[in-house]
């Protein structure tokens, strides 16, 4: 069973049997129930870091940079390559994340198929000369091997992928979606806690002993009312992480909304909250090889366990009043939980909903709601359930425009800071 939630009864939601005629009419559907599992750490394998060299040494592969993905390159003849792309440990979510550089003492066009460990080509190439802009490919230099069938899933994704790139002299970045790593992250963090209601600090290490940094939102000491912002605990999830920065910036600009709504509410944010997986190239665990989200009941990570014990300590003061955790998936979905569990207390998250769609009407809402809250395995269920804040997990289509994903995180910061003032 999966649960469907229609946006004009926004207290409750129905069951209904999943079946093709009903995912064909409402669209995606989500990703189901969240199997139990265990969460102490698992071995995994760290990729080589190094220079591959070709054709007398004048073509190279390089996956040595923060964020980078390549287990294996070969020389097939004729400017053509096969790079394969393997998991951290299995199983896992099928997310194969790719990132390298490629350059030539002779400019020329060379192809490179990508190939991955029991997965298929999810993730559509991103081009970058500098690290830090990305483009899509040009469609004309990408070419599908054995297509897949249906709209969302693994299953709807390629086999693998052939590319052409014009190589030079500089190293060219390609990567399954765009960089951000902990550094640029921090950089980002930094650059906005110019301002002087922003603060950032550590609130604990990673399993790799990286600083997981919070950002604070402050602009009235004694505003009780608070936000929990968080977002990447799985590293290929950039979209959720783009429409958070959209959303946070908001939060943080300068428009009257903003402005009054910060001298009523607090706002604490985890940008990064598996800085390890980021930065290792991961494509979904952190350094114990562990999913993140399914360790907030037995929080046998750092990670986790840093931002539980920091709400548990902020608990002490300030009233949670909304939670949302930030994602990506196959298409733009969010869970929320069922008012059936919530009560009037989680109305405001199926009204936030609402007015985000009456405002983006050109992109439809993909709801799918959970009338279960034990075990608390997945963040927003821990967020109410131990703090009592109304919570959300926010998900993000792997390949939703990047300026409709601004746009949707302008618009949802606005609906709530709206929402939560009249309260």
């Amino acid at each position: 069973m999966v649960l469907s939630c229609s946006l004009a009864l926004t207290t409750s939601c129905r069951k209904s049997p999943e079946t093709a005629e009903t995912k064909e009419k409402s669209g995606y559907q989500g990703q189901g129930k969240s199997p139990v599992v265990p969460t102490v750490d698992k071995p995994i394998q760290k990729q080589w870091k190094g220079i591959w060299a070709f054709n007398d040494r004048m073509t190279f592969f390089s996956n040595k940079f923060e964020g980078a993905r390549l287990n294996g390159v070969a020389y097939d003849g004729n400017d053509h390559y096969t790079i394969w792309v393997t998991a951290e440990n299995t199983p896992i979510n099928v997310s194969p994340w790719y990132a390298f550089q490629v350059w030539s003492e002779e400019p020329r066009d060379i192809t490179v198929q990508l190939n991955y460990q029991d997965s298929r080509s999810r993730y559509y190439p991103k081009i970058s000369t500098d690290g830090r802009n990305f483009t899509p490919l040009d469609s004309t230099k990408f070419k599908a091997i054995n297509s897949g069938v249906g709209e969302f899933g693994i299953k709807a994704a390629p086999e693998s992928a052939e590319l052409t790139i014009s190589v030079t002299e500089d190293p060219t970045w390609i990567t399954a979606q765009e960089l951000y790593t902990s550094t640029i992250v921090k950089e980002w963090v930094d650059s906005l806690s110019q301002k002087p209601f922003i603060e950032n600090y550590p609130i604990g290490l990673s399993k790799e002993k990286r600083t997981m940094h919070l950002m604070e939102i402050n602009a009235n000491e004694e505003a009780n009312k608070a936000m929990m912002i968080i977002s990447r605990q799985h590293p290929p999830e950039v979209t959720g992480f783009l429409a958070m920065k959209s959303f946070i910036e908001t939060i943080s600009g300068n428009s009257e909304l903003a402005k009054e709504f910060r001298q009523e509410h607090s706002v604490f944010v985890v940008p990064l909250m598996n800085p390890d997986g980021a930065d290792n190239g991961h494509w979904r665990h952190n350094m114990g090889g562990i999913d993140l989200n399914r360790d907030w009941q037995n929080f046998h990570q750092p990670e986790t366990r840093n931002v539980r014990d920091f709400l548990v300590e902020k608990d002490k003061t300030y009233d949670f009043v909304f939670g949302a955790d930030f994602h990506s998936t196959w298409d733009d979905i969010y869970y929320p939980i069922d008012t059936t569990v919530t009560g009037e207390k989680g109305k405001i998250v199926f009204d936030w909903i609402e007015n985000i769609s009456e405002r983006l009407p050109q992109k439809k809402t993909n709801i799918s709601a959970s009338d279960q809250i034990d075990p608390t395995m997945v963040s927003s269920k821990y967020f109410y359930v131990h703090h009592g804040m109304p919570a959300i997990v926010f998900e993000l289509g792997d390949n939703t425009s990047r300026p409709f994903l601004k746009e949707k995180g302008k618009v949802a910061a606005e609906e709530i800071m709206k929402l939560l003032m009249e309260q």
